[in-house]
Parts: structure tokens; sequence; C-alpha cells
């Protein structure tokens, strides 16, 4: 397997940083929004996680060993995907 020098997601990371600066460029005012918006969906990922942490102790993803229990190991990831996905999605419609 082929080693590269870039971080994982930099392809993604440099397109974010471009549309920064077009944004500033367009109109300046829309920085502190967009810096806003950006700091709540983050902040509602970070409380996704825990949310599901906290409701669900007993079966945290890497509590399954993946090649025993797969179906266990598999539901439990996408139980935190979609608890993450709502909050993310309620902080960002303002709910």
């Amino acid at each position: 397997m082929k080693k590269t020098c870039f971080p994982r997601l930099s392809g993604w990371l440099v397109a974010s940083a471009i549309l920064f600066t077009l944004i500033g460029w367009v109109s300046s005012a829309q920085i502190p929004v967009v810096i806003y918006k950006l700091s709540l969906v983050s902040l509602s990922a970070v409380l996704g996680y825990w949310l599901d942490r906290s409701l669900f102790p007993w079966a945290r993803p890497d509590s399954f060993c993946p090649w025993q229990e797969s179906v266990c190991c598999a539901a439990a990831m996408i139980r935190r995907a979609v608890i993450v996905a709502a909050v993310c999605l309620a902080v960002a419609l303002g709910l």
C-alpha cells in the first residue's frame, strides 16, 4: 500500500479555505456568521457524541469485537451516527 504525505481529508480542508476566502472577498460581513455556524455545528457534533456515550454506556461501538459480534458493532456505530446527525441537524435548524 502506498503511503502519502498528505493528511486525510486535506482536499476538503483546502476547498474549505478557498470557499472561506471567497466568502470574505464577496461579503466580508458574513465571516462572523460563518464562524458562528461552524462553531455551532462543531459543538453539536461533540454534544451528540457525548449524548450517545451517556445514554448507552454499555453498548459503545468499541466494546464489541467486529469479527465476532459484527451485527452488534454495526448497530452501535449506526446508532451513534444517527444520534450525532440528529443533534447536528436540530442545532443547524435552530430547533
